[in-house]
């Protein structure tokens, strides 16, 4: 089946994992551990906390217009990082949907020398070249989300996981309807033109596979609410019989939610898609039909913030043993069910 290779990756991951621990053991304060630990990258008593107040960074920060939720928050919970901190300031240029826009936008940023750019594309492929400029005129950019054509445009690349989304919502419905084979399994995607739906959709139908189970209904909607409802409307017509709906984005599920309390239909359960605070609300009320939401997080902006106040002060990410930052990052994609979101509801973004 094709998702048991991702088991076998979870498999090595949690050997790295018992490696790394190993290690760790091994440079402790043990006489024998020799006479430099491994320990945390720039955190140390010589070098202080990473938190601790540095030389003053200024970030530039560009990404598309906020014409949804989660977009809306990429932007906020930018702002409210770079306000923790009273050695950056960060420079916001307004969100566009207009890349011709967004590329002058990058152009200020080089000509004003900011010491580093945070941008979100709104098309990775057009962007690419201005944000060579930028690395080429040596500030560092953080590239969130979108990624460019060439890896050598951004110096960090910050991605959530679209692929382990589908995943995650599939090993969910497989946990509840994995000894119901003649289970009815329905997906209401996004744009099914986007690499990010592919992406989504694949790990789904990977995932299920694993336990026996199919995408049985499927319907693309356009990440709206009014395509949520209108797609989801057709699919509940379509299918008399229904026993779990994935849907890719909360922000659509405001409108799949609608569809579905107007055809009266209740048989089934729900699985959302991106992490919206008030589809963690209804899971956490328990009073309808979704019952769980992964996470596709809106705070890579904020993290690409931080990301880039680590570059300018030359230091790196406190937990990891390597003394720079990374390359890429790739967020997780957790499942959120009533059982755990308190955890997540404090960084979730209002649809």
């Amino acid at each position: 089946m094709t998702l048991r290779p991702i088991t076998k990756r979870i498999g090595s991951g949690l050997a790295v994992g018992l490696t790394v621990f190993a290690l760790s053991a091994c440079t402790s304060n043990d006489a024998d551990a020799g006479d430099k630990e491994l320990g945390g990258g720039t955190s140390d008593a010589k070098s202080g906390s990473n938190d601790e107040s540095g030389e003053k960074v200024v970030i530039g920060f560009s990404a598309p217009a906020a014409d949804h939720g989660w977009m809306a928050s990429i932007t906020e919970s930018t702002r409210k990082v770079a306000e923790q901190y009273d050695d950056v300031e960060l420079r916001v240029a307004e969100g566009t949907n207009d890349v011709n826009l967004q590329i002058s936008q990058v152009e200020t940023f080089i000509n004003d020398k900011v010491d580093a750019i945070v941008l979100l594309p709104f098309d990775g492929a057009a962007m690419t070249p201005i944000a060579l400029k930028a690395m080429e005129a040596g500030i560092p950019v953080i590239n969130v989300d979108r990624e460019f054509d060439d890896p050598n445009a951004a110096r960090v690349t910050v991605l959530g996981d679209n692929y382990g989304m589908g995943v995650s919502a599939g090993q969910y419905i497989c946990e509840q309807l994995g000894d119901k084979p003649d289970a009815v399994v329905a997906e209401i995607a996004g744009i099914d033109s986007l690499p990010l739906t592919q992406d989504r959709s694949k790990g789904f139908k990977d995932a299920l596979d694993e336990c026996g189970l199919d995408v049985d209904n499927r319907v693309a909607a356009d990440f709206t609410v009014e395509g949520g409802e209108e797609a989801a409307a057709n699919l509940l017509q379509a299918a008399p019989k229904i026993d779990a709906i994935w849907n890719h984005d909360d922000d659509q599920g405001i409108g799949v939610l609608a569809a579905i309390d107007n055809a009266g239909r209740d048989e089934f359960f729900m699985v959302g898609g991106a992490g919206s605070a008030n589809a963690m609300r209804s899971i956490e009320a328990g009073d309808g039909v979704l019952k769980a939401t992964v996470i596709y997080p809106s705070t890579q902006g904020a993290d690409g913030v931080k990301l880039a106040r680590l570059l300018v002060q030359q230091k790196a990410m406190g937990d990891l043993v390597e003394v720079g930052v990374p390359r890429t990052i790739q967020l997780f994609a957790p499942v959120v069910t009533k059982d755990n979101v308190d955890l997540y509801l404090g960084t979730a973004f209002e649809s």
